[in-house]
């Protein structure tokens, strides 16, 4: 699965260029007032990096191992922080939720894993 399937796109050149990280917060969805700036970074792979440890830190919970996808992607929808870059790099792009779409497959995906290996 490439990053582009992810909702990552770091073909930046970089070079000075600046680009923003900020940060919605999904349960106050279109309320600016609860956005806040992460910071600026030099490099569209720097941002990327920085937008996917936001998404990352709400996945990095132990979550139920009965949990399904929908419960743990709906949860993230809801409750998750979203995280974008604004560049004039029209190359640089993230999107939260396509990143939180993968990362709750892959949860799932382990934990039926784990419950599959305690049935034997």
């Amino acid at each position: 699965m490439s990053d582009r399937d992810e909702g990552i796109v770091a073909s930046g050149s970089g070079g000075s260029k600046k680009y923003a990280v900020y940060v919605d917060d999904n349960f106050h969805y279109r309320d600016e007032s609860e956005r806040y700036k992460l910071g600026e970074f030099s490099s569209c792979e720097e941002a990327v990096r920085a937008c996917m440890k936001i998404v990352d830190e709400f996945f990095d919970k132990d979550f139920d191992v009965k949990i399904t996808y929908e419960e743990l992607y709906g949860g993230y929808t809801m409750f998750g922080e979203d995280p974008f870059i604004v560049s004039d790099d029209e190359g640089c792009f993230f999107s939260a939720w396509e990143y939180a779409k993968e990362k709750s497959k892959k949860i799932v995906a382990r934990n039926a894993a784990l419950r599959s290996r305690r049935e034997r």
